[in-house]
């Protein structure tokens, strides 16, 4: 338990550290495609879900090796805690941007923060109650599906709101 809350606590602030400095790679590489296939190309939805996604999921492979031994669910669990973690900021981003009619950026950073927390904590929880681990398979899916979409949508976006690049 110790050990398991050790590993969240330096996975939030990984995330935390590493998106923010991703959402400026890209534009430090001179845009680089490769790095862009992995960082924000652009200021819409769907490419800022890559600031907690990817960091969450290189964490999560070595932070998985390292408690599997001790918890056999923490496959299950870390997969859950980055689709719930990545799926909150757009949820969250568009609750608030709905009531208030415009994005404000202090609260577009404190949902990525509180997304990545919530994503740690989830994957937590559930490792020590072991509830998704017959869910393993799908979930280990759903992540790989998810960053395949991100990989395809980079370059050629579908033309949906998430997509779009919000008007300067």
């Amino acid at each position: 338990m110790k050990q398991l809350k050790r590993y969240a606590l330096i996975g939030i602030f990984f995330v935390i550290i590493t998106g923010t400095l991703a959402h400026f790679l890209y534009e430090w590489t001179g845009e680089n495609k490769i790095v862009g296939l992995f960082t924000p190309v652009n200021e819409s939805v769907w490419e800022h879900m890559k600031l907690l996604f990817f960091p969450m999921l290189l964490y999560s492979i070595p932070a998985i090796q390292m408690l599997r031994k001790n918890n056999p669910c923490a496959v299950s669990s870390f997969c859950f805690g980055i689709l719930a973690g990545t799926a909150l900021i757009p949820i969250l981003f568009y609750a608030y941007t709905s009531l208030l009619g415009k994005s404000i950026l202090p609260l577009d950073i404190g949902i990525f923060i509180f997304s990545t927390v919530i994503a740690f904590y989830a994957a937590c929880q559930l490792t020590l109650s072991c509830r998704l681990q017959s869910l393993t398979v799908a979930l280990c899916i759903s992540v790989m599906l998810l960053a395949l979409c991100f990989l395809l949508f980079t370059y050629h976006p579908p033309d949906l709101p998430i997509f779009a690049q919000p008007p300067s």
